[in-house]
């Protein structure tokens, strides 16, 4: 059998997905990281407040393309859709990025 279901309500379904995985936001002076717990060596979402660029994690991204038989354009750009919502701050681009173990340490550092 198959469903018909609007963009609108595939947004609300990812959209909940996502606030369930309950990320923990870590703040800097200039980025806001999801991280899945503060133990993590890599970040799922990197935000940065200066210029509203968001940083998605590839792994991220193929995870929410796989489970909602999306392409991986458009779960990038739902994801970042998701941040902004959740941060009440507007995103002006997003891009997929595989963060290395260095810029996760400047997590916890800065």
């Amino acid at each position: 059998m198959k469903y018909l279901i609007t963009e609108s309500k595939l947004n609300q379904v990812i959209f909940k997905y996502l606030d369930i995985q309950d990320f923990i936001q870590i703040k800097t002076s200039s980025n806001i990281f999801f991280v899945n717990s503060e133990e993590d060596e890599h970040a799922q979402i990197r935000y940065n407040k200066k210029n509203g660029v968001c940083q998605i994690n590839l792994n991220l991204i193929e995870d929410i393309s796989v489970l909602f038989s999306l392409d991986e354009v458009h779960s990038k750009k739902i994801i970042g859709n998701w941040v902004g919502n959740t941060l009440q701050m507007e995103v002006s681009y997003t891009q997929w990025v595989v963060f290395s173990k260095s810029e996760v340490l400047k997590v916890h550092f800065n």
